[in-house]
C-alpha cells in the first residue's frame, strides 16, 4: 500500500486491523493515560506530550497536553513516520528535516521544532501509534540513551493499558471467544465457575503463578490469592451469583497475588462474568506488573529530581512551597546562581561542568539536611528551602554559609576548578505566599545581588518591584510580538566610501509594538537574548535577511551583501552552520551575500566553542565581522587565530575623528592592524560629510545616519534605486 502524500507501513492493512481490536480511537479520555503524559512533560521539559493512535487516514489523541486538537491528518505528520519502525524517533530540528520542513505544524502554529516519538507496538508486533513529545525551540543534540529508553518505559505503559482494555472485552463475546483468546494470550486467563473453582487455566497463568493446568483445574481460585484478600473475593462472588450490584466485574483493578512459593506480586486483575448453560461463568485476566511499577516507580522519580545531581525539581518545590503556604508555616527561599560556571562548561567542557554541579548539589544537601529541601531548577541554577524559618537575618547567614561552600575547590583529576554564586532571598512569614510569587521575588533579589557585583546576598525588598513589572511586561510582550509577527527588520546602508555606491545593508530587528509604536532594540533585545525565543527569533532574523537580501541581489544589485547580528544563544544551540546553510539554500542567496556579526565579549566569553562554528561559517563562504572592534578585550591573537574578514570601527572613535587626535590616530591604527591582517574595515557612526571624506582614507566602507537611518524593506528598496550620483555626494 502506498500514497503520495505520506508513507504508510508495508503491513497497513493488517496493522489497521489490529488497531481496531483495542476499540480506542474517538473514546474519551481515560485518567491512566493522562497520568502518562504528564509524567512525559515533565521528565523531558515539553509543552506538548501526546498519546497518538494512527489510523488510516488520521491521527487520534487518546490523551493529549499543550494541543487543542483531539485529532490531525496522517499528512505531515511526525507520527506517521514513527509507526515505520520500531525504535524512538527524534527530529532534533523540524525546519532542517526535508520531511516535516513544509508540514503545516512547523510553518504555523504551534510551530514545532523537535519532536520524539517512541512507538506503541502490539503483542503481535504491529505499531499502533506513538506516545510522543514536542517543543516549539529545537534540540539540536536530541536525545541521550537513558532519555530514549525512558520514552521507551513510557510508552510501554501506554500498551500495557491498551492491552489489559483489549482482553477485558473479551467479557462480551463469552466464553468461546474468551477460550480462543487464552491461549496464546501473553497474560494469565483463567476460568472459573460460580464457587470459584477453576475450570481452564492458560499457559501465561502457568508461569506467572506457578502451578501447572492440572495441579490447578478444580482448585478454588483463592489459592493464588493472599489470606486479607480471600474473604472479600468470596463476598463478592457472592453478590454476583445471587444478581445483587458488584463493583467486582467490569473494572480493573491493582491487587496482590500469590505465587506458589509463598511470594506476593502485584497483578492488574479484570472480572468478567457471563451465564452458561445456566450455569455461572468468571474469567480473569491477570497481568503481573512488577516491572511496570518499577518502571513507574522510576519515572515519578525521573519527573521529580533531576537526573544529574539527584536534588528535587521544579515539581518537587512547587508541591513543597504549595504545602507550607497552605499550612501558614514560615518559609525561607534562597535562589542561587553560581558565578563562573558557564566559562568552566565552555574552556573544560560539558564532562567537566557536570561533574562541578554534582559537587554543589551534594554540598547543598548536606548543609540543608533534614532542615530544609535542595533543589536544582536548571542549568547552574539552585534553591534551597527552609521551613519554619523566614527571619533575614537568618537566612541571609545561610545564604553565606552555601555560598562558602560552593566556593571550595572542586578536583577533577590533577585540577581544581573554582565557582561562586550569588543568592537571592524572599521571605514569608506565614502569610501563605504562593511559591511562585517567591520565587519571583528570589528572583529579583538574586537579579540586584549579581548587579552588585556577584558573589553577594540580596533580600527581597518593596523597591525591587518595578524591576519585576518591567522584565515581565517586556517578556510576555516579546512572547505576544513573536506570536502576532510585530518584529520586523530594517536595514541600514553601508556604502563604498570610494565612489558612494550601495554597498549592502545591516539587518536590524525592530517591534512594532501596538501601544508604544516602533522600538529599537534598546527598550528589549537583552530581554529578547534571554529568553527562549532568542533561537526562533534570531533565526528569522537570518532567513528573513537572507531573503531580502537575495531580492535586491535578483533586481540588478548583484553584489549586495546583508550583515546580520548573532545572539550569543544561536552558540550555544550547537547547529549554527546548519541553519546558515539552510537559510542561504532556502533564499537562493550565495554565501558571500551574508556578513555575520559577532561582538569581542561574545567572542571571549565562549572562545573554545565559538571558534569550530566561525571556521565552518568561513569555510562556506560567509564573512565574519567584528562588531564595535577596539571597544572591547579582543587581543591581537584572536585576529590571528579567528576567521575574521572584517573589523567594524566603533561609532566611538570615529564622532570624535574629525576633532581629536587621538581618535584619529585609533582609527588609523585599526586600518594598518586590518591590512595587515588582509582585513577589510568598515567605519560606524557616520553622521557628518567632513567624518565620511576622513574615513574614506582609511576604511573600504562606512555606516552612519550620514548615508542613511535604518528603514523598512520598501524605504531600503527605494534608496537603492537612487542615482549613483545622488550616493556620491554623500561621501563628496
Amino acid at each position: 500500500m502506498a500514497s503520495s502524500f505520506f508513507p504508510v507501513p508495508q503491513d497497513e492493512a493488517r496493522r489497521l486491523l489490529a488497531l481496531d481490536e483495542y476499540h480506542v480511537l474517538d473514546t474519551a479520555p481515560e485518567p491512566g493515560f493522562d497520568t502518562i503524559v504528564r509524567h512525559a512533560r515533565r521528565i523531558f521539559g515539553v509543552p506538548i506530550a501526546l498519546v497518538s493512535l494512527v489510523a488510516a487516514d488520521r491521527q487520534f489523541f487518546k490523551a493529549r497536553l499543550g494541543l487543542d486538537a483531539c485529532e490531525l491528518t496522517r499528512e505531515g505528520s511526525f507520527c506517521t513516520h514513527t509507526i515505520l519502525t520500531r525504535d524512538v524517533m527524534v527530529v532534533p530540528d523540524a525546519t532542517l528535516d526535508e520531511r516535516f520542513a513544509g508540514s503545516a505544524l512547523v510553518t504555523g502554529e504551534p510551530r514545532i521544532r523537535f519532536y520524539a516519538g517512541a512507538p506503541l507496538v502490539t503483542p503481535d508486533g504491529f505499531v499502533i501509534g506513538a506516545l510522543c513529545i514536542k517543543d516549539v525551540v529545537p534540540r539540536p543534540h536530541g536525545l541521550s540513551a537513558d532519555e530514549r529508553q525512558s520514552l521507551a518505559d513510557l510508552a510501554g505503559l501506554v500498551m500495557d493499558k491498551l492491552e489489559v482494555q483489549r482482553l477485558s472485552t473479551i467479557e462480551a463475546d463469552g466464553r468461546r471467544r474468551f477460550d480462543a483468546v487464552a491461549g496464546s494470550a501473553a497474560d494469565a486467563v483463567v476460568c472459573a465457575d460460580g464457587e470459584s473453582r477453576i475450570l481452564s487455566w492458560n499457559s501465561a497463568a502457568e508461569r506467572m503463578f506457578g502451578y501447572s493446568a492440572q495441579e490447578a483445574v478444580g482448585q478454588v481460585l483463592t489459592m493464588i490469592m493472599p489470606a486479607p484478600m480471600r474473604p472479600m473475593h468470596v463476598a463478592g462472588v457472592a453478590r454476583v451469583t445471587a444478581g445483587l450490584p458488584t463493583t467486582l466485574v467490569g473494572s480493573l483493578v491493582t491487587v496482590p497475588a500469590l505465587r506458589r512459593d509463598g511470594t506476593e506480586f502485584p497483578i492488574e486483575l479484570s472480572l468478567s462474568h457471563w451465564m452458561e448453560a445456566g450455569e455461572h461463568r468468571f474469567g480473569a485476566i491477570a497481568r503481573d506488573i512488577t516491572e511496570r511499577l518499577a518502571t513507574e516507580a522510576r519515572l515519578k522519580r525521573a519527573a521529580e529530581y533531576d537526573a544529574l545531581t539527584d536534588l528535587a525539581n521544579r515539581t518537587v518545590l512547587q508541591t513543597a512551597l504549595a504545602a507550607a503556604a497552605a499550612a501558614g508555616r514560615p518559609t525561607s527561599l534562597i535562589l542561587l546562581d553560581l558565578d563562573g560556571f558557564k566559562e568552566v562548561n565552555d574552556s573544560l567542557g560539558h564532562a567537566a561542568g557536570d561533574e562541578v554541579l554534582k559537587a554543589v548539589a551534594l554540598r547543598l544537601r548536606d548543609l540543608v539536611g533534614q532542615d530544609g529541601l535542595a533543589c536544582r531548577l536548571g542549568g547552574d541554577e539552585f534553591v534551597v528551602v527552609l521551613e519554619n524559618r523566614a527571619d533575614p537575618l537568618s537566612a541571609a547567614d545561610f545564604a553565606d554559609t552555601l555560598i562558602a561552600a560552593i566556593e571550595r575547590p572542586v578536583e577533577l583529576g590533577e585540577r581544581s576548578v573554582y565557582v561562586g554564586a550569588s543568592a537571592g532571598i524572599a521571605l514569608d512569614s506565614g502569610e501563605g505566599r504562593s511559591g511562585e510569587a517567591l520565587l519571583e521575588q528570589a528572583d529579583l533579589a538574586l537579579y540586584r545581588a549579581k548587579a552588585d557585583g556577584k558573589g553577594r546576598v540580596r533580600l527581597f525588598t518593596q523597591d525591587l518591584r518595578p524591576i519585576a513589572q518591567t522584565r515581565v511586561s517586556v517578556s510576555s510582550g516579546i512572547r505576544q510580538a513573536w506570536e502576532k509577527g510585530e518584529f520586523e527588520l530594517f536595514y541600514q546602508p553601508q556604502i563604498r566610501l570610494s565612489d558612494g555606491a550601495f554597498a549592502g545593508a545591516e539587518a536590524l530587528i525592530r517591534w512594532n509594538h501596538r501601544e508604544r509604536g516602533l522600538l529599537s532594540p534598546a527598550a528589549f533585545l537583552s530581554t529578547l537574548e534571554n529568553s527562549l525565543l532568542a533561537v526562533p527569533v534570531s533565526e528569522w532574523i537570518l532567513r528573513t535577511a537572507c531573503r531580502q537580501a537575495a531580492e535586491w541581489r535578483a533586481a540588478g544589485h548583484e553584489g549586495f551583501r546583508v550583515g546580520v547580528n548573532l545572539f550569543a544563544a544561536q552558540f550555544r544551540s550547537g547547529d549554527l552552520p546548519s541553519v546558515v546553510e539552510w537559510a542561504l539554500r532556502e533564499a537562493g542567496l550565495p554565501a558571500c551575500g551574508l556578513e555575520l556579526e559577532i561582538t569581542e565579549n561574545t567572542i571571549l566569553r565562549n572562545e573554545f566553542r565559538i571558534h569550530a562554528t566561525l571556521r565552518e561559517l568561513r569555510e562556506m563562504g560567509v564573512g565574519i565581522a567584528f562588531d564595535d572592534y577596539g571597544t572591547g578585550f579582543a587581543s591581537l591573537t584572536m585576529l590571528k587565530d579567528f576567521p575574521v574578514t572584517r573589523l567594524k570601527i566603533d561609532r566611538s572613535f570615529v564622532s570624535g575623528a574629525d576633532v581629536g587626535d587621538r581618535d584619529r590616530l585609533i582609527v588609523e591604527a585599526i586600518s594598518r592592524l586590518a591590512q595587515g591582517f588582509d582585513l577589510e574595515v568598515i567605519a560606524e557612526g557616520i553622521e557628518t560629510a567632513e567624518q565620511a571624506a576622513l574615513m574614506g582614507a582609511y576604511c573600504q566602507e562606512g555606516q552612519g545616519y550620514h548615508f542613511g537611518r535604518p528603514m523598512g524593506a520598501s524605504a531600503f528598496a527605494a534608496a537603492l534605486g537612487a542615482s549613483p550620483s545622488d550616493a556620491a555626494r554623500r561621501v563628496a
